[in-house]
């Protein structure tokens, strides 16, 4: 069986994130407006494993971060 390749993103880093070794994630936007997907990963773990999820459920995560005292 041939490997097949992910896709290959723009990835732009949350405004939360911080160069110190903070929580950092980030998104490609590009695709949400392609697609209504929105791929999400760890900044620390580029080679890891990507969430994909619809942009009403992003726009539901981020309401919740925004709302939640981290």
């Amino acid at each position: 069986m041939a490997k097949t390749s992910a896709p290959q993103f723009r990835w732009v880093k949350s405004s939360y994130s911080t160069e110190n070794g903070g929580a950092c994630v980030e998104w490609a936007p590009s695709n949400v407006t392609a697609t209504g997907i929105v791929p999400m990963r760890d900044s620390k773990c580029a080679d890891g494993p990507v969430l994909m999820v619809s942009a009403d459920a992003f726009a539901g995560l981020v309401s919740l971060a925004r709302s939640t005292d981290l």
